[in-house]
């Protein structure tokens, strides 16, 4: 009993820092409880996917497609507080603007959103419009599962980042804070990529694997880049992995239904 009510705990801790949605309930915080509720941040990723996907269903009953995934966006955003794509615009403003390690991390702390980060949400923003639209003209219903996949599978990529690369700013005033230089935890990693079977149960299809393919390719590409400047990844950067990967597998998907 113990157990199943420490996981919730965990599960709750997680739902909170990653959405809006109230816990209707007290709980604790610490740096372990915030490290143990790793495991489940993909798992939140499939719930927002699933209210993004109901949000797509019910608008484009009542409009069209492209209303459909205006609308879905912007309760996403609301859903989350644009908690990564808050990342993604810091990561975008300090890396575009920034020279040198210290430079960079200082531009990426100011809360101010430069024109590096106001574009590349906009172009962001786009491509992911325009990438669901070109799905969903295809198989509305395959594409509400795309967009579960996407959200979970984001997720999990984005968490791999705290096993596999060094964390490098400092740790009392990053988003990331508890989870910064993680060691390697098995187990975590199988809960996570449990809720992406899930995912991949919802639309079985063995093509989509190529669009997972091409999303971790991304987050390798960008470890290497944040790697080669800082030195590592931030809260930010791992909100821009999350963000930057959830288009690519839309692309993925576009990619392989095209071609395979």
């Amino acid at each position: 009993m113990k157990t199943i009510k420490n996981e919730l705990i965990y599960f709750a801790t997680a739902l909170m820092f990653f959405t809006r949605i109230p816990v209707p309930f007290t709980i604790p915080y610490s740096g372990e409880i915030m490290n143990k509720s790793q495991k489940y941040f993909s798992w939140i990723g499939l719930l927002v996917g699933l209210i993004n996907a109901a949000i797509l269903y019910l608008s484009t009953q009542l409009f069209n497609l492209e209303i459909g995934i205006v609308l879905m966006m912007i309760g996403s955003v609301l859903l989350t507080g644009a908690f990564h794509e808050d990342g993604f615009t810091d990561m975008c403003d300090s890396f575009g603007g920034g020279y040198g390690k210290e430079k960079i991390l200082t531009i990426m702390k100011d809360s101010r959103v430069g024109a590096y980060g106001t574009i590349g949400i906009i172009l962001l923003f786009a491509l992911k419009f325009f990438s669901i639209q070109a799905l969903g003209i295809v198989d509305l219903w395959k594409t509400l599962a795309i967009v579960i996949l996407a959200h979970t599978v984001s997720r999990f990529i984005s968490g791999t980042m705290i096993y596999t690369h060094q964390y490098v700013t400092d740790i009392d005033v990053s988003k990331s804070k508890p989870l910064a230089n993680k060691p390697l935890d098995g187990m975590a990693l199988i809960i996570g990529f449990i809720s992406v079977l899930i995912s991949f149960a919802l639309i079985p299809d063995w093509r989509l694997i190529g669009a997972f393919v091409l999303a971790y390719l991304g987050k390798i590409c960008m470890g290497w880049y944040f790697k080669k400047h800082i030195g590592g990844y931030t809260g930010d950067c791992l909100g821009a992995v999350q963000q930057v990967c959830e288009v690519l597998f839309y692309l993925g998907t576009m990619i392989v239904w095209k071609f395979i």
